[in-house]
């Protein structure tokens, strides 16, 4: 019991304590007159009611009036007159009214609460955050559907059940000891803690607990708000993990890096930096990291640096730097400068390159004028760049010699490989700090194109003009070709020239990011050779190879050029497909085709040297969205998968989703069922009559059913989407405006069903057919029946697109003299629009609203709009889905007196239809025969 109900309990002995004393007094006064009694009781109602509370007060105060009246009328009591009977009787009738009067208050004001309750809980349902209460002992009292959504399991298997077994292992014992600490001086308590969810994923939740406590201050009652914050733990975790790839790359690499704060002091050097200089880190940090520049260089530095600050540009800046034995050497020192949203500077980011042999290479240059004995190419140009000099190396590497050269321009060597941005980037470096290095690609007098490492110096004279420009070529086509090999070696297979494992990977993170931003699938298929052990060990390992690099091959060729195909180690591949639809079932759909069409590619004989082989594979498919798993869990998955499809019998693929397997695969089967009804003649048109409301038959709506000879009766939404999806739906579609005109022209032969018009259903993908109008017009030409017979059922869902093309054909027809009806009225998106521009003979409303107009004024209120909206626009209207006497009345009432529902008939086949029709007959002319002789 809550501390409330206590507290109403606790009033009762008062209560019954007031009447006490009231008939105590009555005893006092009157100790036989009944009247009296009423008198005493009446006041004692009130203060009990005052004091105690209407609650206690009602249920006192009828004991003690049904006490008195059983105490004071015993036998053989009498009244003392007839006036003192009467004023008894009315106190007493005042008195009951009055607690009747109050408890019907007091019945409505403790109703509203539950149903402010009530609708509490509902707005609790429509809210996005995880609500939870429980008790103190972990019981769950309440959970809303975000609740279940995120632990994926239904209310009741969470309702009375403890939380304990959401909590993920190896974190119950910190979540209760936080609940501990709630106290009615601090209430409330987050908690972020991982969960299982959707059974054995681990979530992360963030959940703000509340609790509520009786007098006592115990914890009564615990109430949970949470948030997935899953993908914000996720992202906390690459973070972590990218600034260790940082630290990563930055020890690996051959310069200094270095980070400092806004005023220059330090935050990060890497161990290049202690190498050189033989400061620790520790000495370094929060210091100003320009201690080892030389003396002369220090101004330079800060105006370099202010400078960078103020165009918010790089800082560059050539310089030497003292060595931990005392020695100076030149480095290049470049950073950048990261500011905030303020334009103040945050940090720097920079590097620190050894540029000592370059520097004084050139400044041998300068002093030497050349070093034409170099193991290098070197060319001397004037200030205008028209060669002076060459030599032997550079002829060697040029095909050029000397005289072919003297007085042309090193273009006679560009590539074409560099556009005009490289050069003017070069020159723009050469001309603000006096050279430039880099990498270009030279033309031979062949033609043959080279890569050279380029060094270009200005001499400058003693007036500080550009008189010489020495330019050092290196022929590094070996190292580029070595760089080559080491790539090929780390990030492809050696035998089938296809990415391996590692490139394979950075393609998967790659297609994660991306199927992450475009929303679009991909699917991992991870696929093993059939018994390849048994061709290595019978034909040898030379067959071996031929044939995975002819498996290799045929898996390139049967994926787009956007997919990547992988060699893993011996006779496992991996295919990756991206840029699948943003559906899942339809990019597993997408990956099983793909699957398919691999098996069928490599089930062909290969021809291993002059020796015919076959070979089969098993394939694992796994399909992801985002990055819902890591790299590491999909690859599993796909194993897995290819584990499921070795245990099925080989050469055939598996999905790691056992449900999705089943569901594609169970589609894939009533895919081709369908098609053999289509030749079986197993499909049926049932009719479902409609009426006026007299019962008159006006017509009816043919309905499709599948008759399947070992499910039964098969219903359309079974397996009309499917036939929309495989375009069996043009099929279907023209078979059943066949049959409904067929069925038209044998209505024509009696003149009970001469005059009944049939409504058939137009699937979107019909109409959008370039000749459905001369399929319309050819069906009842072969029948031979009156166009206005025939109505054409349209939903407003099929309108949404080519609404031109739809007001073309429905005009055509029209003047053809065929019927058009708006189904489903009311519940697509722009009715009055299409009333607007399509010209329909009859509104239909929509089954969803004729349902729940007995007891919903919503529903009603829609209901009574559509039909004056019909017949304000010269149409007729018609309700469908009427199943009571109710429901039709309603509709009667308001102005619609056209109906179908199984009230009137269910959809029946055309057998049992004609026989409805006939009772109808029967029945009407019975009715006509005793109106006549009445």
């Amino acid at each position: 019991m809550n501390p409330i109900h206590r507290e109403a309990f606790a009033r009762y002995p008062l209560a019954l304590l007031i009447f006490s004393i009231a008939f105590l007094l009555k005893r006092w006064i009157a100790p036989v007159d009944y009247g009296l009694s009423f008198f005493t009781f009446y006041p004692a109602m009130i203060i009990a009611f005052y004091l105690c509370g209407i609650g206690p007060g009602i249920v006192v105060s009828g004991l003690a009036a049904a006490a008195g009246f059983l105490a004071l009328m015993r036998p053989g009591a009498a009244y003392s007159s007839a006036y003192e009977r009467e004023i008894a009787t009315a106190v007493f009738l005042a008195s009951a009214l009055m607690v009747g009067l109050i408890s019907r208050k007091t019945h409505a004001s403790t109703s509203s609460p539950g149903k402010s309750e009530r609708q509490f809980e509902r707005i609790l349902e429509d809210q996005t955050d995880l609500i939870c209460r429980f008790r103190s002992d972990e019981t769950v009292l309440y959970v809303n559907d975000a609740f279940c959504r995120f632990f994926d399991k239904t209310r009741e298997e969470l309702v009375g059940k403890r939380w304990h077994p959401l909590v993920a292992p190896g974190y119950s014992s910190a979540v209760i000891g936080q609940l501990r600490k709630l106290t009615p001086e601090n209430p409330v308590v987050t908690i972020e803690n991982p969960v299982v969810a959707a059974g054995q994923v681990i979530r992360w939740g963030q959940f703000i607990n509340r609790a509520f406590f009786d007098e006592a201050g115990r914890v009564v009652e615990i109430q949970s708000v949470g948030r997935d914050i899953t993908k914000q733990k996720e992202l906390e975790q690459a973070l972590a993990a990218n600034m260790q790839e940082f630290r990563e790359l930055a020890e690996a690499m051959p310069q200094i890096v270095w980070i400092t704060r806004a005023d220059g002091h330090n935050i990060y050097f890497n161990q290049q930096w202690v190498d050189y200089t033989g400061i620790s880190l520790e000495e370094s940090y929060g210091h100003g990291w320009n201690k080892p520049f030389h003396p002369d260089d220090q101004k330079r530095a800060w105006d370099a640096w202010q400078n960078a600050i103020n165009t918010r540009g790089i800082y560059s800046l050539e310089c030497k730097l003292r060595r931990f034995d005392g020695e100076y050497r030149w480095w290049l020192v470049r950073g950048v400068p990261v500011f905030d949203d303020e334009g103040k500077v945050r940090k720097w980011f920079g590097t620190c390159t050894d540029i000592h042999e370059s520097k004084e290479a050139e400044l041998d240059m300068q002093v030497a004028a050349t070093a034409f004995e170099a193991n290098v190419g070197i060319m001397v140009t004037d200030a205008n760049s028209l060669i002076l000099r060459v030599n032997r190396e550079f002829s060697a590497q040029t095909g050029y010699s000397a005289d072919e050269v003297l007085g042309k321009t090193p273009k006679i060597l560009q590539s074409g490989r560099h556009d005009a941005g490289y050069y003017a980037a070069m020159w723009e470096s050469i001309n603000r700090t006096g050279s430039w290095q880099g990498e270009v690609w030279d033309r031979h007098k062949s033609g043959d194109i080279s890569p050279k490492l380029l060094t270009i110096a200005a001499i400058k004279g003693s007036d500080g003009a550009v008189i010489r420009y020495v330019g050092t070529h290196i022929d590094i086509s070996e190292q580029k070709s070595a760089q080559e090999s080491i790539r090929m070696l780390a990030f492809y297979d050696p035998l089938t020239h296809l990415p391996n494992r590692r490139l394979l990977m950075d393609r998967l993170e790659q297609a994660m990011s991306s199927s992450a931003r475009s929303g679009r699938g991909a699917a991992l298929m991870f696929i093993d050779l059939d018994n390849f052990k048994a061709l290595n060990d019978t034909l040898g390992h030379a067959k071996g190879d031929l044939l995975l690099q002819q498996v290799g091959r045929r898996l390139e060729a049967s994926v787009r050029e956007s997919d990547s195909v992988a060699r893993l180690s011996g006779d496992e591949f991996v295919v990756m497909l991206e840029d699948l639809s943003t559906h899942e079932r339809d990019a597993a759909t997408q990956t099983k085709e793909t699957s398919e069409k691999i098996i069928a590619a490599l089930n062909e004989p290969y021809d291993l040297a002059g020796k015919m082989h076959r070979s089969t594979a098993s394939i694992g498919c796994a399909v992801f969205f985002d990055h819902l798993y890591s790299v590491e869990e999909l690859m599993k998955q796909a194993d897995i998968a290819m584990y499921q499809a070795k245990k099925d019998g080989r050469n055939v693929s598996r999905f790691f989703d056992e449900q999705m397997q089943k569901s594609i695969n169970s589609r894939a089967l009533l895919e081709n069922e369908l098609r053999a009804a289509l030749k079986l003649g197993q499909l049926r048109l049932y009719y479902q009559v409609q009426r006026d409301y007299s019962g008159h038959p006006l017509g009816a709506e043919a309905l499709i059913r599948w008759k399947h000879p070992e499910r039964g009766l098969i219903y359309p939404l079974d397996f009309i989407p499917l036939s929309e999806d495989s375009d069996l739906i043009l099929l279907i579609g023209a078979w059943v405006l066949e049959t409904a005109c067929v069925q038209l022209k044998a209505w024509q032969a009696s003149t009970t069903t001469s005059a009944l018009v049939l409504a058939v259903n137009i699937s979107p993908k019909q109409m959008r057919q370039n000749d459905f109008v001369d399929q319309v017009q050819s069906a009842m030409q072969r029948n031979g029946i009156p166009p206005h017979l025939l109505k054409l059922e349209l939903t407003e869902s099929m309108l949404l697109e080519k609404m031109e093309n739809t007001v073309s054909i429905m005009n055509c027809l029209q003047e053809s003299g065929i019927q058009f009806s708006l189904d489903d009225f009311g519940t697509g998106y722009s009715s009055l629009q299409y009333l607007k521009q399509l010209s329909f003979d009859q509104l239909k409303i929509a089954e969803p609203f004729v349902r729940d107009i007995a007891f919903d004024e919503n529903d009603r209120a829609i209901v009574r709009t559509i039909i004056a909206m019909g017949h304000s626009l010269n149409l007729d209207v018609i309700a469908e889905g009427v199943e009571s006497d109710e429901q039709r009345q309603f509709l009667f009432n308001n102005g619609c007196d056209h109906y179908q529902g199984h009230l009137l008939g269910k959809a029946l086949p055309i057998e049992e239809f004609d026989l409805l029709l006939e009772s109808m007959d029967a029945r009407g002319a019975h009715h006509n025969n005793d109106a006549t002789t009445s």
